[in-house]
């Protein structure tokens, strides 16, 4: 075989791989885990040094200097809700969210996805003041690592199911980002939010004039991230409303600017971003680590709301939609089927991270009460499903010989 044709080949199976759906939640799972090694051993001090080293910037005679951990939560998470716009504003425009009707079914099965994990947290934290701060750290599901597992585990999942799976993901990323921005922005300067006005304004000008360039996008989008910062609105939002503006189609060019920008902020979120985020926030330290740390209500409000709550609330819903016909599958999707979709929902690990650190920002004892209830209700969330999947229709099929009547 000759060098080219090795070369080309080489060059192909990256490809390949990078276009994975499952490989960028294999690189999270791989930087949690090399975290939690971290912050059980010598490693652990040489990280944390790390993380607080501090990076000057300045214009003129401004002059400030941040953490590396403060550069990953305010700036490079801005490019991931960069992202995430992008994918809601295209599912919105042509995709699974695109009209009313296909919208309206996963939408509200988010809805409830987001309601009972913030339910169950309430139910064990009422009562405990600041506690509460917490409510919305259960809500949200991570697309990556959902996606993975479902990969992982269910070979002969019809692809509705699948899409099913995006759609609620996608719309419980929307649920995130209005979350975000109406309970964890502090503050809010009514004056840093005509400054900002004015920043969507020119936005929305450049998406009428068709400018596919991002250029003037990103300049426009650092004076609003300014003035989110200034004005006690978090930061990440910024992301989003760039992404929002941007324009999907212009008149001339056979392919989406939009689906273009997307494809190239894609990779440095999944493979750099994300992991990296991953890295510095998952840092389970389990020495000390006892009974009571686990039976913590906000460990368990954190824990339960992911596996009990997503799932409740996702299937519930969405049994209700099937019961009086706003949602309809095809008869090749089982019941099971989006149960083990609903299960998966439970998998929250990037927002759940980042809400809990908006939550409860700088306590670090319960940072890690938090970690250990994300990680925790991740990953029985993500065992369950293989199950399910694994075994699901077997089970429902000994279920339906003796209770005939079971529908």
């Amino acid at each position: 075989m000759s060098e080219q044709v090795m070369s080309k080949s080489a060059s192909g199976l990256f490809k390949k791989i990078l276009n994975n759906e499952a490989t960028s939640g294999i690189i999270m799972i791989i930087a949690m885990v090399v975290a939690i090694i971290c912050a059980n051993t010598s490693a652990k001090e040489p990280v944390e040094q790390f993380l607080q080293t501090s990076i000057r910037f300045g214009i003129g005679s401004f002059e400030s200097a941040r953490s590396i951990e403060w550069w990953v939560n305010d700036v490079l998470m801005v490019f991931f809700f960069l992202q995430v716009g992008l994918e809601l504003k295209g599912e919105m425009k042509e995709g699974s969210m695109s009209d009313a009707k296909t919208r309206l079914a996963p939408c509200l099965a988010a809805l409830g996805g987001i309601c009972c994990p913030a339910i169950i947290y309430a139910i064990l934290n009422n009562g405990k003041g600041d506690m509460m701060n917490g409510w919305a750290i259960p809500t949200a599901t991570d697309i990556a690592f959902a996606v993975c597992v479902l990969l992982l585990v269910s070979k002969n999942i019809p692809k509705s199911a699948k899409m099913f799976l995006l759609a609620v993901a996608i719309a419980d990323d929307l649920g995130a980002v209005i979350i975000i921005a109406l309970f964890y922005s502090q503050g809010v300067s009514m004056g840093m939010l005509g400054y900002a006005c004015i920043f969507v304004f020119l936005l929305y000008l450049l998406n009428k004039a068709q400018v596919t360039n991002f250029l003037p996008y990103m300049i426009l989008g650092v004076g609003l991230w300014i003035c989110f910062h200034s004005g006690g609105i978090h930061t990440t939002i910024a992301g989003v409303v760039v992404a929002f503006t941007y324009p999907m189609h212009v008149q001339g060019e056979k392919e989406s600017p939009l689906h273009i920008l997307s494809k190239t902020v894609t990779p440095w979120v999944n493979y750099l971003i994300l992991p990296f985020f991953a890295f510095a926030s998952a840092g389970l330290e389990l020495k000390g680590m006892t009974m009571e740390t686990v039976k913590n209500t906000l460990t368990l409000g954190v824990g339960l709301g992911l596996f009990l709550g997503k799932q409740i609330g996702i299937f519930a819903t969405t049994i209700a939609l099937l019961k009086i016909k706003i949602a309809s599958f095809p008869s090749t999707v089982t019941k099971m089927d989006i149960y083990g979709i609903s299960v998966l929902g439970g998998i929250g690990f990037t927002m759940a991270l980042f809400v809990g650190k908006l939550a409860f920002a700088g306590n670090e004892l319960l940072q890690q009460e938090i970690r250990l209830g994300v990680i925790a209700g991740s990953v029985i969330s993500a065992l369950w499903a293989a199950i399910v999947f694994r075994y699901g229709r077997s089970m429902q099929k000994i279920f339906m010989k003796f209770c005939p009547k079971a529908k």
